[in-house]
């Protein structure tokens, strides 16, 4: 089985929503700055219901915030 990547769209989402601040959207989201910064580099992966909880703040669907790849070699 290959390596899995969850990427993310966070960085796009916050500039395209009013240029909001990586502050705003943790308020928004019930979390602090720092989980904001670890999401938005990829360097956490959210649980479910965060993942649910930020695509809520951009008012967009799951699918829209949050992608999931696997690249698997033969």
């Amino acid at each position: 089985m290959g390596k899995s990547l969850v990427s993310n769209n966070i960085r796009l989402l916050r500039f395209q929503n009013g240029e909001m601040t990586q502050q705003q959207l943790a308020d928004k989201a019930g979390v602090t700055r720092q989980t904001i910064i670890a999401i938005e580099s990829a360097k956490y992966s959210p649980s479910l219901e965060l993942a649910f909880r930020l695509a809520k703040a951009f008012n967009v669907k799951l699918e829209d915030v949050f992608t999931y790849d696997s690249e698997e070699k033969k």
